[in-house]
């Protein structure tokens, strides 16, 4: 039986089927946690009311800016794939160390001052016990509920990395730029089929993203014209927005429309050629990735969707763990102890 969190938000139709876990669900979140030693239910008896506090402040949290859901969503895909989800990501640097967030591709990452309310929240209840790298992972999972997306069992008992490099999250981050092959042996390295890819990329539902990030879309310095892979109508639009390639003043909607809310409308855009990235774009010219964005985009298989959606981020919150003894439990989540 899976235990349903209680948000103190009205749930659609659809969030509340999609509350209403297939016990198959349960069974992938237990089995790949096993792989990994991670556990349902990891702080039932050293803090059981983790879940719980992290549920209660996230709602607060949304509720005064339903525009974060994005960001910390955002910030734990960041995490896991640099180094695995140990929190790396949320360390400063210091003058002997450029930390991943100050890696050019982590510069727009916003939602550190959440976590630390939630970590603090939690560091009162129970002082050293639940990890950043939990923390992060049961925000990231909060925020796609409040959000009117699916809910999915969070295994528990990651710790915190002691290492966080810029070099690192430069070179191992899936680029905005990049292709269906670049992204497809990105995701294979962090044990992520083509399938997580095309699911995964579903989180462009959320959110907003800078001009840098796909202007180059919109202005080639080379022909100048505007990428043909990228509806023309669309492109117009974002000019008006993004003055320049350099142009760090303005925010656009990944998913025009509803971007606070998580649904299946990214895929739709995708389909008429108004992807914001050349990643989105680019699932349109891999056969595999094509397929499964024109099914979902019909609008007739969120149910579908969100069940794949909860699967892939159950896979991706245990890539590269550390469990035990390894790494440590950090008081706060931007410096080491």
């Amino acid at each position: 039986i899976v235990r349903l969190a209680s948000f103190p938000l009205p749930l659609t139709s659809m969030a509340i089927r999609s509350l209403l876990l297939p016990l198959a669900l349960l069974v992938l979140a237990a089995s790949s946690a096993a792989v990994a030693q991670l556990e349902i239910g990891f702080y039932s008896k050293t803090c059981p009311d983790a879940e719980k506090i992290v549920r209660e402040e996230m709602a607060k949290i949304i509720a005064a800016a339903p525009s974060l859901a994005g960001p910390l969503l955002r910030l734990h895909f960041h995490d896991c794939f640099v180094r695995g989800c140990d929190a790396s990501v949320l360390l400063e640097s210091t003058e002997g160390n450029v930390a991943e967030k100050d890696a050019k591709p982590n510069k727009s990452l916003r939602g550190f001052g959440s976590v630390e309310r939630v970590k603090a929240k939690l560091e009162a209840a129970c002082p050293g016990i639940v990890s950043c790298a939990d923390v992060l992972t049961l925000m990231s999972r909060d925020a796609v509920v409040l959000a009117k997306g699916p809910f999915w069992p969070v295994a528990l008992g990651r710790r915190d990395g002691r290492v966080s490099s810029a070099t690192e999250a430069s070179n191992e981050l899936p680029p905005a730029f990049g292709d269906v092959p670049l992204l497809a042996k990105i995701f294979a390295s962090k044990g992520l089929d083509l399938k997580d890819l095309v699911v995964l990329s579903g989180a462009h539902t959320l959110g907003t993203a800078h001009c840098p990030s796909f202007a180059d879309r919109l202005y080639n310095t080379t022909s100048g014209l505007i990428d043909p892979s990228l509806d023309s109508e669309y492109a117009d639009k974002l000019r008006l927005k993004c003055k320049s390639v350099d142009d760090r003043a303005m925010l656009s909607e990944m998913d025009p429309g509803s971007f606070k809310t998580f649904d299946t409308s990214y895929y739709r855009h995708v389909t008429k050629r108004r992807g914001l990235f050349r990643s989105d774009a680019a699932l349109l010219f891999d056969a595999t990735t094509k397929d499964y964005v024109q099914r979902i985009a019909t609008g007739k298989f969120d149910g579908e969707f969100f069940r794949d959606f909860s699967e892939s981020m159950i896979k991706m919150g245990d890539v590269g763990v550390l469990t035990g003894a390894e790494g440590e439990i950090r008081k706060k989540c931007h410096v080491l102890n």
